[in-house]
């Protein structure tokens, strides 16, 4: 299996999504990206 890496925008995007209170899969969404990925940072 291989993993996704994000970027450095994309994560500081989760970040602030995060303290948002948004959840996982709404941050997937909203990145564009697996919500696997978004549960590994």
């Amino acid at each position: 299996m291989s993993y996704a890496h994000l970027s450095i925008i994309e994560r500081s995007k989760l970040e602030i999504l995060h303290q948002q209170g948004k959840s996982a899969r709404a941050i997937a969404r909203d990145l564009g990206r697996h919500h696997a990925t978004i549960s590994r940072e």
